[in-house]
């Protein structure tokens, strides 16, 4: 396979701008965002702010004609996936790689079923805070990206291809041998400190430092390793525990991504966090009584919202 070049984003929040950032100012690639309508227009006008510093990254419309890229990086919201997927039908070439910087179990499979698991490697972002104002996100942390193929014991062609991507770009990384454990270890952090923020209304430093707000969060990970248990992934107690010293390389006025939505009206992840939870406990025979409460909790929020 030839080396990645040319990159496109499909998503403009916190994750897609900061991925638009590294590789627009690293030399050798070409950047370009991904939208449509209104979107593409406010992207074009705007660009994004990252850092205080401004990117006029392209904007791609999926209608017109172009090239295929040799790497797509999908950073939506959940609930926007099914809907932009096509979008994406264009730059899909024969040597494309496509990566998601989701949150959540099902995007790869959901991407996979539409343009071959034979693309997707698996991806999950953890200690970036950044926080996302309109066009403008703001970190003191960029974290790592966490991917590879579902087992790396020996690593493939195409993830050593993305691996010399971000040495050039900058990006922090690392490829685990047993990488469904990381998209399960991301999912149990999402599960308890993205949900425990919302209903809370508290940033990192509280989850850092307050023993009700840790008993909560560990609560709602703790349903998540039970069920990682059922599925015969490879998740403890101890990881919950593990997670303390990332937790506390963020900032601690940070926000969560759901926080960040609660308080901007705007809908949030609970379907793929607790909602997840609720309907796998349920199919596996394994109570899941915190993850219930919030969320309902979160829903409600929610409808107060709009």
């Amino acid at each position: 396979m030839n080396e990645i070049h040319s990159v496109a984003i499909l998503g403009a929040g916190a994750m897609g701008a900061y991925f638009a950032a590294q590789f627009s100012q690293a030399p050798g690639f070409s950047t370009v965002l991904v939208a449509r309508g209104e979107r593409l227009e406010r992207l074009r006008r705007e660009g994004l702010v990252v850092n205080q510093q401004r990117y006029q990254v392209p904007v791609r419309n999926p209608e017109e004609d172009g090239d295929p890229v040799d790497l797509i990086i999908v950073g939506l919201k959940y609930h926007h996936l099914t809907t932009a997927l096509p979008d994406l039908r264009s730059l899909v070439g024969e040597e494309t790689t496509i990566i998601s910087v989701m949150n959540g179990l099902d995007s790869e499979e959901i991407i996979g079923a539409e343009y071959g698991m034979d693309k997707l490697l698996y991806t999950v972002s953890i200690g970036i805070d950044a926080v996302r104002e309109g066009n403008q996100v703001t970190y003191t942390n960029a974290g790592r990206q966490v991917f590879g193929e579902a087992r790396n014991d020996q690593i493939s062609p195409r993830v050593r291809r993305v691996q010399r991507a971000f040495d050039r770009a900058g990006i922090a990384y690392e490829t685990p041998a047993d990488m469904l454990r990381m998209l399960w270890w991301k999912f149990m952090v999402n599960v308890g400190v993205n949900q425990a923020s919302a209903v809370t209304r508290a940033p990192y430093g509280i989850f850092q430092t307050l023993p009700a707000g840790q008993a909560l969060m560990e609560s709602l990970m703790d349903e998540v390793v039970a069920l990682a248990a059922a599925r015969g992934i490879n998740l403890t107690a101890q990881d919950v525990k593990d997670w303390y010293p990332v937790l506390n390389t963020l900032s601690p006025r940070g926000k969560t991504s759901m926080l960040q939505d609660i308080e901007a009206g705007r809908k949030t992840e609970v379907e793929m966090f607790g909602g997840k939870v609720v309907q796998l406990g349920e199919q596996l025979g394994v109570p899941t009584p915190a993850n219930q409460a919030v969320v309902r909790i979160i829903q409600v929020l929610e409808a107060c919202a709009g």
